[in-house]
């Protein structure tokens, strides 16, 4: 049943495909050049108009951005609602939940699974629940340039989209067996 229901999902999202960013920028979301939105990506339906994202901007899946927290409308009668501003060259690690009032600057790293209820300034890496800022930017990709020296480097030609064979995977996985890798 979950296989034909699935089938059918598919099958709805080619006859009748729904652009979600563009349904969201006609409700008022600002959004930059070069942004990629992963699956299962959260932008408040309700309050788009309340979120900014500039260029050459990542979400991961499942990222959820609220502009917006009902936990008031039962008790004060009203929904609590805040910007949230996204800078550019900002990547949102899977899972990552980011709070109605929340600014995050040029250049930063979200933690996938972050829970950001406070602004992240630019060039920094942070990561948690509560998120909190790790380190800068250059320390983070400093650590991974040398890590990378170390590290098999793969190609575009062992990606899926690029049609990864099972012997190529076996290789990776052999590769890295004593730790990660890099692929393009």
């Amino acid at each position: 049943m979950d296989r034909i229901s699935n089938m059918a999902r598919k099958l709805y999202r080619l006859l009748f495909p729904v652009d979600p960013v563009g349904v969201r920028v006609e409700r008022g979301l600002v959004v930059g050049k070069n942004f990629s939105m992963l699956d299962g990506v959260i932008i408040d339906y309700a309050h788009t108009w309340h979120i900014t994202i500039g260029d050459d901007v990542t979400l991961a899946p499942r990222v959820h951005i609220l502009a917006h927290d009902a936990s008031t409308k039962r008790y004060l009668g009203y929904t609590r609602i805040a910007k949230v501003r996204i800078g550019n060259r900002v990547f949102i690690g899977a899972g990552s939940i980011i709070l109605p009032g929340v600014t995050i600057g040029d250049d930063v790293v979200v933690g996938a699974g972050s829970v950001v209820t406070r602004d992240v300034p630019a060039g920094h890496v942070a990561a948690g629940n509560p998120a909190r800022v790790l380190c800068t930017i250059d320390e983070f990709l400093s650590r991974r340039r040398r890590e990378m020296e170390s590290s098999p480097l793969f190609g575009e030609e062992y990606t899926v989209d690029s049609g990864v064979t099972a012997a190529m995977k076996q290789e990776m996985n052999r590769r890295m067996s004593d730790g990660v890798g890099y692929i393009v």
